[in-house]
């Protein structure tokens, strides 16, 4: 993969759930099986959302609900494709897409 691509960001807290699973577990499986270029899932340490409440990874802090982040790489054409299931998938968060430009991808 070289050229213009998709970067495609999903922004769920750690406690999200889907089939008795963290969210973020069940969504890198899911991508994996739809064959996505690449995926990384970032932990967060702080953050808020739609809700304004902070989530911290302070060490008295025992259940932070931190922000977990998936970065999903690939071409526009097929981010496009899974747009419409990850959004059901994603009950809770914040999703978008941003155009890139890709100038080197694996050796």
């Amino acid at each position: 993969m070289h050229g213009n691509a998709k970067l495609l960001k999903v922004y769920v807290g750690e406690n999200e759930r889907y089939k008795n699973k963290p969210l973020y577990q069940y969504l890198i499986k899911w991508l994996h099986e739809e064959k996505i270029a690449g995926v990384t899932i970032t932990r967060g340490i702080e953050g808020y959302g739609q809700d304004k409440v902070v989530h911290t990874a302070r060490l008295l802090e025992l259940s932070a609900d931190l922000p977990i982040v998936l970065e999903i790489v690939d071409t526009t054409e097929n981010i496009e494709g899974i747009l419409p299931q990850l959004c059901q998938l994603v009950p809770k968060g914040l999703i978008f897409t941003t155009d890139i430009f890709v100038h080197k991808y694996g050796k």
